[in-house]
């Protein structure tokens, strides 16, 4: 018998690798009926008034990190809060999960099932990874294909992108991913990268529409921080400034005849709405619509080093120091940051 190493992480890793079924409340159909269009027809759906039933509408994976049912996976896979997320581990064995933290920012939700003695994954150290290590990819691929192993090597490192959620075509920037040539497809979001030891190292989250042997995975690192929150607090706790902007860059600036290319400026997206939350921190240290927000600890704010990136390096209660220019002159504010509610 083959002897490869690949053959015992996969019997290690499987066990505690999950799949998460999206279902929601939908209008129950009857039937369908044909609606003429031009020289055409088109085929609708005839919706029975004021029943509905449970539909599956997507699906994901996941890990178990804990015996006693924390589990990770991709924000974007259990995105919907109207939802009800669905965890499988064997075709007998099904729970149903509440999801404790979304954080959008770095594509990492956690759930939690009630369930113990558990298989589960030992995390390792996403900081150590080198290029042309191992990588190995696990999950449901295309929502069928449950334990999909796949194996590759960690193609680069700290990558940018915009990633597009396949449901509402949202686009998020993701940074500091993994690449890996290991498969990464729809249904295999949200499932481990592991290395040769069958230590998670990432969450896998996006693939090249198009490409062959180009996915993305969030570093584990990231994902480490959140759950260690959400064990001591119950949810994940994040510095809050409470204002709603745009980043600049050399496009914008022009089109709005601006002198600064760099920078968050403060603009309310919808009218009828407050670009700075009131009585939130921003409010609190004056900050006001079109200013715009040039440094935050003498770190400036360009699309590649936003806003939202440094906050993160800040907790609720810390005082941060802000560079703004108000009416083409720059002043100095200082701001309490608040935590996230």
């Amino acid at each position: 018998m083959e002897k490869s190493p690949i053959i015992d992480i996969a019997k290690k890793v499987c066990p505690a690798v999950i799949t998460i079924v999206i279902s929601k409340d939908l209008p129950k159909i009857e039937g369908f009926y044909f609606l003429p269009f031009g020289n055409q027809k088109l085929i609708m759906p005839r919706v029975e008034n004021g029943k509905k039933e449970k539909t599956k509408i997507g699906g994901g994976s996941g890990f178990i990190v804990s015996p006693n049912g924390y589990i990770m996976t991709s924000n974007h896979v259990v995105g919907d809060k109207e939802a009800d997320y669905t965890v499988i581990l064997e075709p007998e064995k099904k729970y149903q999960a509440k999801v404790i933290s979304r954080d959008p920012l770095n594509d990492v939700a956690i759930l939690k099932v009630n369930a113990g003695n558990l298989p589960y994954l030992e995390m390792g150290d996403s900081d150590k990874i080198e290029l042309g290590q191992t990588a190995i990819a696990i999950g449901n691929a295309l929502g069928e294909f449950h334990d999909t192993v796949s194996t590759g090597v960690v193609s680069g490192l700290s990558r940018l992108i915009t990633a597009f959620n396949g449901v509402d075509q949202q686009a998020a920037t993701l940074r500091g991913l993994i690449q890996t040539d290991a498969a990464i497809n729809p249904g295999n979001s949200g499932g481990p990268l592991v290395d040769i030891e069958g230590k998670v190292i990432g969450i896998n989250t996006a693939m090249v529409m198009g490409a062959q042997n180009i996915g993305f995975a969030i570093p584990i690192n990231y994902a480490k921080k959140d759950f260690e929150e959400v064990k001591k607090y119950g949810k994940i706790k994040r510095p809050f400034l409470g204002v709603k902007y745009i980043l600049l860059n050399k496009e914008i600036a022009e089109k709005n005849k601006l002198k600064e290319q760099n920078g968050a400026l403060i603009v309310r997206e919808a009218l009828g709405e407050s670009a700075v939350v009131k009585g939130s921190a921003a409010d609190r240290a004056g900050l006001k619509e079109f200013d715009i927000i040039l440094e935050c600890e003498k770190e400036k704010i360009t699309e590649k080093n936003p806003l939202s990136l440094i906050l993160q390096k800040f907790k609720a209660g810390d005082e941060v120091p802000l560079k703004v220019l108000r009416n083409k002159k720059e002043i100095n504010l200082k701001v309490k940051l608040e935590e996230q509610k």
